[in-house]
């Protein structure tokens, strides 16, 4: 039997793509040749040989050029094409996997040429390139608060190595109280007494309570781990405030630029302060990202300054690249696991996990309003915790919280709560309809309910 070769249609023609490299050479393929066949080059990785690369590409007329997101190596070469005027795209490695047993960086730059030149591949969201600066810094900061939960827990294993429970006699060790008793220590001081002295006012636990908690064995080797890990924390500490800073100021110079709304037009719903000498710097900041947002993120409960920056930092101020909302709950990952083979839910642990920055920070920001809280947002969490695992109520409460976003952002749509004792109204009017129409349906009778009697 004759061999057929499949036949891929051009739509684009000036397109290439690039293999990345992070020592080795970047391999590119560009339009095809008048035979036919692939026009492969190679380029080294130094800024020098990029831009012999756009030089080879603006020879050959590329209009296009597709590059896989890899790591970190993508970057400087997609910054360097776009500023040269050639579009450059991004595309997730999942989609354009080359075919197996024939893995080789010629043949990925070639598929990649191929694959976009049919109009087969499909660009990665980008946020605005003023924007992608703020995004660098929030997520550095990120890493920079990892590393402070640290170092944090070094000081925590220390303390129990000696005995000396400050984490058991405050509720939070990074606290007032905490961290003056973790100076103390770190100074010389050993008076369980002196050190329960330090308590601050508002401390749950009395002095004696605290004091009975101090006694240790005070071991020189835990002493030195505990004295190293508090000054990096201090140091971490003082980093974070920096990153703070810069990012507010950045935030600050897009609102002069990119604002959506004049600060006139913008009304902060309230929120309370957690530090009232920084209120009016904070007041100043949630400005800025209401007129970049084009509402009030911030009034949205359960989002605070940190998530409301991230959420602009990750997306822009604009969501067009989104049709609708489930396009984006589903992007940052918040849609639910609905995905299916032969009529079969596919198993969990086969599916790949979203993890998305917006997603994450939205499930950690709504988690502690799924006991107390009493908005709409929190009777929805209960009400779906009362049916579903956790887990699931609190991811029900961040796709809430980004529908309200979403909303927000692209219609201008500000956040208005109904309240706990509306939602359980509404979702009692809901449930007695679908009982009445249960009873209709199956020709229930008041005596076969037992209310006959009750009458």
């Amino acid at each position: 039997m004759k061999k057929t070769k499949a036949v891929f249609y051009e739509t684009v023609r000036y397109c290439a793509g690039i293999d990345l490299a992070a020592t080795a050479d970047h391999f590119i393929c560009g339009p095809r040749n008048d035979d036919g066949t692939h026009d492969v080059e190679h380029f080294g990785t130094t800024t020098r040989e990029i831009e012999r690369m756009i030089a080879w590409c603006k020879e050959r007329q590329v209009q296009i050029v597709a590059m896989e997101s890899t790591c970190v190596y993508w970057k400087p070469v997609w910054d360097m094409f776009m500023k040269s005027g050639i579009m450059a795209i991004v595309v997730d490695t999942r989609t354009v996997k080359m075919v197996p047993g024939r893995k080789s960086d010629m043949n990925d730059c070639c598929w990649l040429q191929q694959l976009l030149s049919c109009g087969l591949l499909k660009p990665c969201f980008m946020p605005p390139a003023e924007f992608d600066a703020v995004r660098t810094l929030v997520r550095e900061k990120q890493n920079v608060i990892d590393d402070s939960v640290q170092a944090l827990q070094s000081m925590q294993k220390a303390l129990d190595q000696m005995n000396v429970r400050v984490h058991r006699a405050v509720s939070d060790i990074d606290g007032v109280t905490g961290m003056a008793i973790v100076q103390a220590i770190v100074a010389g001081e050993r008076d369980p007494a002196k050190l329960a002295e330090l308590r601050d006012g508002r401390c749950k636990k009395s002095e004696e309570e605290i004091k009975e908690e101090l006694t240790g064995t005070w071991s020189e080797e835990h002493l030195f781990n505990l004295k190293m890990a508090y000054e990096r924390l201090l140091f971490l500490k003082g980093q974070i405030a920096e990153y703070d800073r810069t990012i507010q100021q950045m935030i600050h110079s897009l609102a002069q630029t990119h604002a959506k709304i004049a600060e006139t037009e913008v009304t902060l719903g309230r929120k309370k302060q957690s530090h009232p000498k920084r209120a009016e710097a904070n007041d100043q900041f949630r400005m800025d990202l209401a007129k970049i947002a084009g509402f009030d993120i911030v009034s949205i409960d359960g989002v605070g300054l940190d998530t409301a920056c991230l959420v602009l930092a990750e997306m822009g101020n604009t969501l067009e690249s989104f049709p609708d909302e489930r396009h984006f709950v589903s992007y940052v990952g918040l849609s639910p696991p609905l995905a299916k083979s032969a009529g079969k839910n596919l198993r969990k642990k086969n599916r790949r996990r979203n993890k998305h920055p917006v997603g994450l920070a939205l499930r950690t920001s709504t988690m502690s309003m799924l006991r107390n809280s009493q908005s709409g947002i929190g009777a929805l969490g209960r009400a779906v915790k009362s049916r579903c695992h956790p887990k699931a109520a609190v991811i029900a409460m961040a796709r809430q919280v980004a529908k309200y976003i979403y909303r927000g952002m692209k219609f201008g749509n500000a956040y208005m709560d109904e309240g706990a004792k509306r939602y359980d109204e509404r979702r009692r009017n809901s449930t007695v309809k679908n009982i009445k129409k249960k009873i209709r349906q199956y020709g229930i009778s008041a005596e076969e309910l037992g209310l006959g009697d009750a009458a």
